[in-house]
């Protein structure tokens, strides 16, 4: 039987105008990380260009080696940038930074992996931007969650109120970089229709100890 993680885990589950708290897992990713604008930057074209070969190989290993066959699971992202205003309201892309990813399943051992990408390489035309997909451990932990339905471009206003009111009235604070999920697939879907997940790890705030005053 195929497994598709996307119906199958808790991390792909979330509502439109409803901010979740969950407690994820650590989950190993194919990696390739970049810079720039995703609409124009050629590295951004060259990472996926690497990431799906590789994901499919892994997927044909598994199933031939381990007989287990799963379902390619949506490409996710991290985004980050030195001021997270260019990412939540200023919405400068230029300026980004992202690490593209896609999720390994638990039972797909490292070594599997490291052997999909030997035969991705063996490959005639081999991907450009292979040498950089690496397989990369990705321990959130307590996160907030909500999904967005429309252009991606429409997103700031969800992330500076996530960031802005709901991780401070919940007694958190963001730690790590924003993370995306990308359920639809903006070759076939409308942009007025795209579902994406918006995700943030967070941490709660350190009390403030009393500092003692001499009196």
């Amino acid at each position: 039987m195929k497994v598709d993680l996307k119906k199958e885990l808790d991390d792909y589950r979330a509502r439109p105008g409803e901010f979740r708290f969950l407690d994820l897992p650590p989950r190993r990713y194919l990696a390739v990380d970049g810079h720039g604008d995703p609409n124009t930057a050629p590295e951004y074209a060259a990472a996926l260009g690497a990431l799906y070969p590789a994901a499919y190989a892994v997927k044909a290993l598994a199933r031939a080696e381990l007989d287990r066959d799963h379902v390619v699971p949506p490409l996710e992202a991290l985004w980050w940038a030195d001021d997270m205003e260019r990412f939540t309201t200023a919405r400068d892309k230029s300026q980004w930074s992202w690490t593209v990813l896609l999720l390994v399943p638990d039972w797909v051992p490292d070594e599997l992996v490291s052997r999909a990408l030997e035969r991705v390489g063996r490959k005639r035309p081999r991907p450009a931007a292979l040498d950089a997909v690496r397989l990369l451990g990705l321990a959130e932990g307590r996160c907030v969650q909500t999904l967005h339905v429309g252009p991606y471009d429409d997103e700031g206003p969800v992330l500076a109120r996530l960031h802005d009111e709901v991780v401070p009235e919940a007694g958190m604070r963001p730690t790590g970089k924003h993370h995306e999920i990308y359920l639809s697939d903006p070759r076939r879907v409308e942009p007025a229709r795209l579902r994406t997940i918006l995700r943030q790890p967070v941490e709660p705030v350190e009390p403030v100890e009393p500092v003692a005053v001499a009196t």
